[in-house]
């Protein structure tokens, strides 16, 4: 007999109830609410009856939060690297 797993996705879905997005950014619901509040997070989308949060605008708006170590990798898969490089470039120019 074939094993049920114990989690019923194997990957994260695409849209996720306001408890699943708060878990998923690791934080409590109160504060993914104020997230949302403040434009740090995006506002949900209605399928109809139902309120659900883009997983993929909600890892955008995760990478733009402001980290005080600076990850580099985080800053690559942005894009800032490269403007801070226009920047410099531009800048030795003039």
């Amino acid at each position: 007999m074939p094993k049920t797993p114990t989690d019923a996705y194997s990957y994260p879905p695409r849209g996720m109830r306001r408890e699943e997005a708060a878990r998923y950014v690791g934080v409590s619901v109160t504060k993914f609410d104020q997230m949302v509040s403040d434009r740090r997070m995006p506002r949900p989308k209605r399928i109809d009856g139902c309120v659900v949060r883009d997983r993929l605008m909600i890892d955008a708006a995760f990478s733009d939060l402001h980290d005080e170590n600076h990850n580099r990798i985080d800053e690559l898969l942005s894009g800032a690297a490269d403007r801070r490089a226009n920047a410099f470039d531009n800048a030795k120019k003039r």
